[in-house]
């Protein structure tokens, strides 16, 4: 399958992105649960060093409480090197490290040190330039990637949109000029957001069966279709989604 595939191509090309304006200060102002929510469906941004602009539209979070939250990096409150941007203003982008070579990508909310992970994106422009981002990292260049799959992970997005903590760690995604989030008015257009546990977190039960993990239904580009612990809730009788 072909970065040009037909059957990609068809789904892709039937969902334009109406640009709106960024998200601003006040937007990311709310309580991460309520922010992991609101980002699906918006629209994030990202000015490439070579002038390219690649966005894609969020189609799944995970939210960390913070200072109460096991499976969070600031669980207990405690105040890292590391973990500093999550106590920063919200709006602020979170960068760091797994398993010593992938990138993750958190952005600070409202609360005690709590964010949200962005797990995975629906690509929407310059597909052709995060297929080569994802390209490069990869040993051999030959080896072809579908649409879906350019984004559908927290490392993938991060490797697609060029996120990593020396360029993008501690940014004010409300007011710079390389990465930041849209409104679109598409988002309107979600029908069903699924709610499940979140994946691979390794603490007490408690935590690990909490459902903080959110995303469109029917989206091609969700990393895991949760089957059995999942509940679903219609986007629209959701309260405060911006």
């Amino acid at each position: 399958m072909s970065i040009n595939d037909q059957s990609d191509s068809e789904y892709f090309s039937s969902n334009p992105v109406q640009y709106r304006k960024r998200l601003d200060g006040q937007f990311y102002e709310t309580q991460c649960e309520e922010l992991a929510l609101s980002l699906l469906g918006k629209v994030l941004v990202r000015h490439l060093d070579d002038g390219t602009i690649v966005r894609g539209r969020i189609v799944e979070t995970e939210s960390y409480l913070g200072h109460e939250d096991a499976a969070s990096i600031s669980y207990k409150g405690k105040v890292t090197p590391r973990n500093e941007p999550v106590f920063m203003k919200p709006g602020t982008a979170f960068v760091y490290m797994t398993y010593g070579m992938y990138h993750c990508f958190n952005i600070s909310s409202k609360g005690d040190g709590a964010s949200v992970f962005l797990r995975s994106i629906e690509p929407l422009d310059n597909l052709n330039a995060m297929a080569s981002l994802r390209k490069q990292f990869k040993k051999s260049t030959k080896t072809v990637i579908a649409n879906k799959d350019l984004c559908n992970g927290p490392a993938k997005l991060c490797i697609s949109f060029a996120i990593d903590i020396k360029s993008c760690n501690k940014q004010d995604l409300t007011t710079w000029d390389r990465m930041w989030v849209e409104e679109d008015e598409n988002s309107r257009l979600i029908d069903t957001i699924v709610c499940s546990p979140r994946i691979g977190i390794k603490c007490e039960k408690k935590w690990q069966d909490k459902f903080l993990r959110y995303y469109i239904r029917d989206n091609p580009c969700v990393s895991k279709i949760e089957k059995t612990k999942m509940k679903e809730l219609k986007y629209s009788q959701i309260e405060n989604i911006k």
